[in-house]
């Protein structure tokens, strides 16, 4: 069992984060123990069938037979959702010392895989090599699988973080944890993390507790070391819903939602336009086009920006999936 005793100072501090990196790390799981992840049975084979096979043998080193992670491969986000090149450069920045701790406790007490034999070497210059080896191909291996369904994860994430949220503000700590997962306790001051391997407490000493949830997580998973300050990522709801197939878009909804005048001007910022522009190829007047830009603007479907005397009007991210949707 895992404990960590939190005072008043820690629970105020108490925050979730969505961690792009640990999601990598997390999905390396299931690559090695697909069996704990049925949900993620097609999305394993894809990826695997597109992993060049040196590539794959280093990523399932990073995975204990235990399933254990190496904590500085999963760092604590120090902001609501940190870029994964973000995260990278905290892992380059790990002293050679953790390094070798990490692997070695994730491994423990078996020995060190073929693979990261290297750390075990005399200097910190195989230990820097490995570190950089291990960012090249941890970024690799994010635009390959997991970038192409970001979008959809980080919404379920996003779900399930606003879920957390109302458990929060309506029931406090005890009923956020004693929902979180089964084998997580909350009592006196101390959230407790059952059916681990290793045992120990770490103190908050005001240092906060960050919540992280993870579609790839089969239960509540703490940092292994107890020199780390308190995180604890958990399973995410809704990841059964990741995969479900998308209903075919009805041409009609967007028309429905925002009215046949909008949809049109929404569709023709495909490309940047003035106001005066749209009003042209709509045969309407410059004030008439400027109610709809400013509806649109406001829901965050268009962004603007100022190109000489005219404002620029363009499609958002939001804008063009609901344009290309429709």
């Amino acid at each position: 069992m895992i404990s960590f005793l939190l005072d008043v100072d820690d629970l105020a501090d108490t925050r979730f984060a969505i961690s792009p990196l640990r999601e990598v790390m997390g999905s390396l799981r299931a690559l090695r123990a697909p069996a704990l992840f049925p949900l993620h049975t097609s999305w394993r084979r894809a990826v695997l069938d597109r992993l060049d096979p040196a590539d794959a043998r280093l990523l399932r080193a990073l995975v204990g037979q235990t399933l254990v992670l190496p904590d500085f491969l999963t760092p604590r986000p120090t902001t609501f959702a940190p870029a994964l090149e973000d995260q990278l450069a905290v892992v380059r920045a790990t002293p050679p010392e953790l390094v070798r701790r990490d692997l070695l406790a994730t491994h423990a007490p078996h020995p060190l895989p073929d693979a990261l034999r290297q750390i075990t070497a005399p200097g910190d210059g195989p230990v820097t090599e490995l570190l950089e080896e291990l960012s090249e191909l941890l970024l690799r291996y994010w635009e390959s699988a997991i970038v192409p369904h970001w979008p959809r994860m980080r919404l379920v994430l996003e779900a399930d973080i606003t879920h957390r949220a109302r458990q929060l503000a309506t029931g406090g700590a005890q009923l956020l944890f004693s929902d979180l997962h089964r084998n997580v306790r909350w009592r006196d001051g101390v959230l407790r993390v059952g059916q681990m391997i290793g045992r120990h407490e770490v103190d908050g000493s005001g240092r906060g507790l960050r919540l992280v949830p993870s579609l790839f997580a089969h239960k509540p998973a703490p940092p292994v070391s107890a020199d780390e300050p308190p995180m604890l990522a958990y399973p995410g709801r809704g990841a059964a819903t990741l995969w479900e197939p998308r209903p075919d878009p009805d041409v009609s909804a967007l028309t429905a939602l925002l009215g046949a005048p909008r949809t049109t001007v929404l569709r023709l910022l495909a490309e940047p336009l003035p106001t005066i522009e749209l009003a042209r190829r709509l045969g309407v007047t410059p004030s008439a086009v400027s109610q709809h830009l400013k509806v649109l603007h406001a829901t965050g479907l268009v962004t603007r920006s100022r190109d000489g005397r005219h404002v620029l009007y363009r499609r958002t991210g939001l804008g063009d999936q609901l344009a290309d949707g429709a």
